[in-house]
């Protein structure tokens, strides 16, 4: 028990601060400490990102950080990609899975050195 709350507080903490603690912070934490498998910790990430979003996001409203105008846009293309995500996560086999979320952590990594 106390290692799940742990989890989710730290994803928590880098998800106020840095506005990136689900996938990057619990899918591995779920992997690697609690043991789920792939499929179930990608899942059971996005429902424990769902409250940490709405918290910091409440938080962002009120100082004012949202930039409505686009925010709203790239809502849309989340919600269709989400969908599409959900619907591939059953279809890929967990090697190719495991190498997209590599290199994605690859790219961003370099782009926030770099930029």
């Amino acid at each position: 028990m106390l290692k799940r709350i742990l989890v989710g507080l730290v994803a928590g903490i880098i998800s106020g601060l840095f506005t990136a603690g689900g996938g990057l912070i619990i899918v591995p934490a779920l992997l690697y400490t609690l043991k789920l498998e792939p499929k179930n910790a990608r899942a059971t990430s996005l429902f424990c990102i769902l409250p940490m979003v709405l918290v910091t996001a409440f938080f962002y409203i009120s100082s004012n950080f949202i930039r409505w105008d686009i925010g709203i846009k790239c809502a849309i293309g989340g919600i269709l990609g989400g969908i599409i995500g959900a619907k591939l996560l059953g279809r890929l086999p967990e090697k190719y899975l495991k190498i997209a979320f590599t290199l994605f952590l690859i790219y961003a990594g370099i782009n926030m050195i770099v930029k």
